[in-house]
């Protein structure tokens, strides 16, 4: 068939000037991976700065001085300063470079860090967590977005299970570190904040060097008012149900103060996000009923979820005696069921296109294992202990990131900084709210254990052990000891059996989600299609040879790169019409039952191609000639596998494509004679001109090493 042009842009060189036609096109798997390594690396510094203390956190309150409110704050203002930035951090992402935002949120959380690590009290430890937090809701919105850039929804859930699996290796790996340190005499807990400095500077550098990503501005108003009465409103909130309880009974005067005024300040956010020209949290997402039913259960998800990675480590400290080493070895089965769920999942959701099911499974396996761990007791054997966190950590995997994946798939690319961080600021504010609240009822339950402890021994209960404070178990009377361990098991375990309805909850909202198909194109190929080439599309009619409508054909998009963009059956007239990511030059393949598919180069501007595919009858080829060769590639030209080779005719027409076999060989075969153009891939991919003459065998063979 012909080449067709819409307009001289697109002869000119398949985009504007500036314009996004190169970047919206799909990437390979190796740029993607090479962008994600950073990415990754970033994440997984931001990962073990929180993860290292985690192990160490009993030993830090209990040099430095802080009972078990403390401990729930160092966790809770982290969390807290994650919830109020996150979705700013996405409306940035569409004003500036993302890769500028990321290593500016990455240095954030380094400096924080470094100064955490001079903490002479709670409170200026605290403080630093509140700055943690800031660079980590940055990291943790612009990964999702930076990633949703480059892959589309369809694929996304393998590279998904990529960064989760860095979420899982920093979690293991920050406990072990961490007891390690402080285990080391000559080391100390403080150095459990300078260890990340190396990592840090090793992670600004492959971003610098590995993402590249278009600058796609526009204007953005930050709603640093919205920001103001959300983070307000959750203060208030986390500040009673912390305090509620212990410094004073849950129904008094302060209760009916703070609840009211909570809700009051929640109300003024809603009123703000409706007047606002960029609102934090746009109200209008939740018309979909997916966004709106997944961000409810993110907030359940975050209950169930940071009470796992929080309260554990206490509980093999307090409750098992173990080091702050032993007790981050303790927690490996957890990361390892959330490593195996995240990758596993997130392949099978890329070959298969369905991800509800993970959802559903994960809402189950996270309900199961809250309600397991609330069985457990301070001499419980461990192997137990062990399949409980497993159905934890497969739960967590399972909801994580499918959450996420689940959201962006729904919304326009204006919206995807936005969206993006819409499902982390729901699980950090239900884990925000929810761990404050643990912490607090852990507090009560741990004192009421010891009283009914000390009690029934008949010994007066001390007043250094009441939950108010972390003991130190190596000096405790045998006894003593004793009690303190039972109750602190105890006690861990209500709070996991008060997080397992949280979870259930979550696992019913799973269920109302409706599974609508996974996208295939990236965000940057359909911002490209709504902005500056809207227009850019193509159209027409397929027909057999006789004229009548092919009612059974598929049109699929091809980039040059020989990915599929999109993929559509035709209508009952035999009619299509398919929008480009951008201007330029693509391949259009149309295929029907009983007829030679047709592949076609068309070459698109901005306004709609008109272009009708005429389908011949499947026949025999009528000659017998036939191209093979070896693509050989590397310092030794060592054979090249799965390399795409496309064959293309006089006409611009694609005639065959193939893929190289593990030997680096691949074959045309049955070709008719005339000339033709065989393109091997590479990084640019290599271009030459063959002349079938008539029958017999063509060797051609390629070395992209030379080029």
């Amino acid at each position: 068939m012909r080449t067709t042009t819409a307009s001289a842009d697109a002869r000119s060189g398949g985009s504007r000037p500036g314009g996004q036609g190169a970047h919206a096109a799909a990437m390979s798997h190796r740029q993607i991976m090479e962008a994600l390594s950073g990415l990754m690396l970033g994440m997984f510094v931001a990962v073990l700065s929180s993860t290292i203390v985690s192990s160490a956190l009993p030993t830090i309150l209990a040099d430095i001085g802080g009972g078990q409110s403390a401990y729930t704050w160092v966790v809770t203002a982290a969390l807290l300063s994650v919830t109020a930035t996150t979705p700013l951090w996405g409306k940035m992402s569409d004003l500036v470079s993302k890769k500028l935002l990321v290593q500016f949120a990455l240095l954030l959380y380094i400096v924080a860090s470094i100064v955490a690590g001079f903490s002479q009290n709670a409170g200026m430890l605290i403080a630093c967590r509140v700055v943690q937090g800031i660079g980590a809701g940055g990291l943790s919105a612009l990964s999702q977005v930076i990633m949703a850039a480059m892959v589309s929804p369809r694929e996304r859930g393998r590279y998904s299970g990529y960064l989760g699996a860095t979420y899982a290796v920093g979690t293991v790996s920050g406990p072990l570190i961490g007891g390690l340190i402080t285990d080391t005499s000559w080391l100390g807990w403080r150095w459990c904040f300078y260890a990340v400095v190396p990592f840090a500077v090793i992670a600004l550098v492959v971003l610098q060097k590995t993402i590249h990503l278009p600058v796609v501005k526009r204007q953005v108003k930050a709603d640093w008012l919205g920001a103001f009465f959300v983070t307000a409103a959750v203060c208030l909130l986390m500040v009673w149900v912390t305090l509620a309880g212990d410094a004073y009974d849950w129904l008094s005067w302060q209760t009916g103060v703070m609840v009211p005024g909570a809700v009051f300040l929640g109300l003024v956010f809603l009123f703000v996000e409706t007047r606002a020209s960029e609102p934090i949290i746009p109200l209008r997402l939740f018309r979909n009923a997916t966004i709106a039913l997944t961000s409810l259960a993110s907030i359940f998800v975050g209950v169930a979820m940071f009470a796992g990675t929080v309260f554990l480590s206490q509980y093999f400290q307090l409750s098992r005696g173990q080091t702050p080493t032993m007790s981050g070895v303790s927690t490996i089965p957890m990361v390892a069921g959330l490593l195996v769920a995240s990758m596993g999942s997130g392949r099978i959701i890329t070959r298969t296109g369905r991800w509800k099911i993970f959802l559903v499974g994960g809402g189950l396996s996270l309900t199961g294992g809250a309600a397991t761990l609330g069985l457990m007791r301070y001499d419980t054997p461990y192997w137990q202990v062990v399949v409980y966190m497993t159905v934890l950590g497969i739960g967590i995997g399972l909801m994580q990131q499918n959450l996420v994946l689940a959201v962006q798939n729904q919304v326009a690319p204006k919206d995807l900084g936005a969206a993006g961080s819409l499902v982390t600021f729901f699980r950090t504010l239900g884990g925000a709210i929810g761990v404050s609240a643990l912490g607090a009822a852990l507090s009560t339950r741990i004192s009421q254990y010891m009283k009914d402890g000390f009690t029934s021994l008949g010994i007066p209960m001390p007043h250094a052990h009441g939950g108010g404070n972390i003991p130190d178990l190596k000096t405790l009377p045998p006894t003593i000891r004793g009690v303190v361990e039972s109750s602190y098991g105890h006690g861990i375990a209500d709070v996991f059996l008060y997080a397992a309805p949280f979870a259930f909850m979550a696992f019913l909202l799973a269920l109302c989600i409706r599974e609508v198909p996974l996208k295939t194109a990236n965000s940057l190929q359909e911002a490209a299609a709504e902005t500056g080439t809207a227009g850019s599309r193509v159209h027409g009619l397929v027909r057999d040879a006789d004229g009548v409508a092919a009612r059974t054909a598929v049109v699929t998009l091809i980039s040059p790169q020989g990915r599929q963009l999109g993929r559509m059956p035709v209508g009952p007239d035999g009619g299509y019409d398919m929008a480009v990511p951008a201007a330029g030059s693509y391949v259009l393949i149309a295929a029907a039952d009983g007829h030679r598919p047709q592949a076609s180069t068309v070459l698109i501007g901005d306004g709609p191609l008109a272009h009708d595919i005429h389908l011949s009858d499947a026949a025999a080829p009528a000659a017998s000639t036939h191209i093979q060769g070896t693509i050989r590639t590397g310092a030794d030209h060592g054979p090249l596998a799965g390399a795409r080779v496309t064959l293309i005719d006089a006409a611009g027409n694609v005639t065959a494509t193939a893929t190289t076999a593990n030997d680096g060989n691949y074959a045309f075969k049955d070709l008719h004679p005339g000339e033709y153009t065989l393109i091997a891939g590479g990084y640019p991919p290599t271009a030459a001109s063959l002349t079938v003459t008539g029958n017999g065998v063509i060797s051609h063979d390629v070395d992209l090493s030379d080029e």
